[in-house]
């Protein structure tokens, strides 16, 4: 049989026997194949974090046929790496190319690129590893996991602290009850490291010959090229094209309690400190959030509180955390390093986490649970021992292949609500200060404010869809 024909074989095997294996309430696709099943993929935005996605797909015994990026000298350099893989400045080029030669697709694009790369290559067949957050807007999280659904491919987004077995278990432990019922969830971030609260610059710059400028743009509206503006890091702080701070963590730091608490479809999210968007352009230099969500399938309303650009939870927060967590934020209001962290407050305790990836975690205070024993293990522990990142890799390639059982935990059915929820705090930046945003989750739209709901989506770029 050649190639050609058992990978055919092997995208329909994936497609009809695809089976559901669930996790914190959301099916986990898998494909059913023989784990000799040589796999090809190929790479959108191979510079940066999809530099790393790339190679550690390679490292999983995946061929890297094709090779996609705007930036010339970013192409070339990755292209040494991998000499046999074709190259491409346009993902549509690549995926039209490539067609049945690949089984696997990575997108680590900025994230206005996300939906249309991933939902084209979903359609095609294509397993998907795509970076966080999941998409750019709302309206696309939630086709990017009915697309998932509908076609039965493997997928995962890049919020590689779900491979921790620090994170799992912290999920078990606060299911178990061991901090009672959780009301409050405060979380804050060193973020954002680029620039916001800036407006557009005037004038254009000579677009460089190895840049696909029409490219990067994709289905977001044009705008002139600047140098050192967009195109590197810093397009994350630009409403066209990035999510701000809240989009580039909140997929990381929130990831535990979501999973463990269930924090989908919030009924109102209110911007407590909003300087706004400025100029229409660029997410603001600091913000804090109030999300509030009901009583969901046996679990108490509670309220999640986010904090980015130095703000912080008040004293009665921080006064109970380790001692030395609390020097480094009195350094910080004294100027100093910004720190980041995630508290849940329980009838019965507190749970606290001072890692991004929620990899670590106390149970508060120490005293009270100096005896505590973790509860028995109910979600499953990858048996890969690397890094986190190379961790959910393998668990992404082994899913693929049918190797591994239960599967992606961060899969399209779970990522996609995680974004739909984090992004809903975004609409409130759009708001005045103090603004509460009632939301209507099912119908993805405020009920209260209709001038938020032309944010939820937006038209594309002719040339661009989904």
């Amino acid at each position: 049989m050649s190639r050609k024909t058992s990978r055919r074989s092997f995208l329909g095997q994936s497609a009809a026997l695809g089976t559901a294996f669930w996790v914190g309430g959301q099916p986990l696709l898998r494909a059913n194949t023989s784990a000799l099943q040589s796999l090809a993929a190929g790479c959108i935005g191979v510079g940066g974090k999809g530099g790393s996605d790339t190679s550690h797909i390679a490292e999983q015994g995946v061929a890297i046929a094709g090779l996609c990026d705007v930036d010339g000298g970013t192409l070339t350099k990755k292209g040494r790496e991998f000499p046999d893989a074709k190259q491409f400045t346009d993902y549509r080029e690549m995926l039209d190319s490539l067609g049945d030669k690949i089984d696997i697709v990575t997108v680590s694009t900025p994230d206005h690129n996300h939906a249309a790369a991933a939902i084209k290559a979903m359609r095609m067949k294509k397993h998907i590893y795509c970076q966080k957050p999941l998409t750019w807007s709302i309206a696309e999280a939630r086709k990017m996991r009915e697309v998932a659904e509908e076609t039965g491919v493997v997928t995962q987004m890049g919020n590689q602290g779900t491979s921790e077995d620090g994170l799992r278990e912290a999920v078990e432990v606060i299911r178990s009850g061991a901090i009672g019922d959780v009301s409050e969830i405060h979380i804050w971030s060193n973020r954002p490291v680029w620039p916001q609260g800036l407006g557009r610059p005037e004038g254009a710059d000579p677009i460089p010959e190895d840049l696909n400028w029409d490219a990067w743009i994709g289905p977001a509206p044009m705008r002139p090229f600047k140098k050192g503006v967009y195109h590197g890091f810093n397009w994350r702080g630009w409403v066209d094209f990035g999510t701000g701070a809240l989009g580039d963590m909140a997929c990381h730091t929130t990831n535990m309690p979501v999973m463990a608490l269930k924090l989908w479809d919030p009924v109102a999210v209110t911007a407590v400190k909003n300087p706004g968007i400025f100029e229409g352009e660029t997410f603001p230099a600091s913000s804090s959030l109030m999300f509030e969500f009901p009583e969901r399938e046996g679990l108490p309303a509670c309220k999640f509180y986010w904090y980015d650009g130095g703000n912080l939870p008040d004293d009665s927060i921080i006064s109970q955390l380790p001692e030395s967590f609390q020097k480094r934020v009195q350094q910080q209001r004294e100027g100093g390093k910004k720190t980041s962290g995630a508290v849940l407050v329980g009838s019965k305790g507190l749970l606290f986490s001072p890692d991004d990836y929620g990899a670590k975690y106390y149970l508060l205070p120490e005293d009270k649970f100096s005896d505590f024993k973790v509860p028995e293990q109910s979600l499953p522990r990858i048996p890969f021992k690397a890094g986190g990142d190379q961790r959910q890799k393998w668990e992404f390639v082994s899913s693929v292949k049918g190797e591994y059982a239960p599967g992606t935990m961060s899969n399209f059915g779970y990522a996609g609500r995680l974004t739909e929820t984090i992004l809903v705090g975004n609409l409130a930046m759009r708001a005045g200060e103090g603004q509460r945003i009632e939301w209507d989750a099912k119908n993805l739209k405020s009920t209260n404010l209709e001038s938020v709901n032309q944010f939820v989506s937006r038209e594309y770029r002719e040339g661009w869809s989904i």
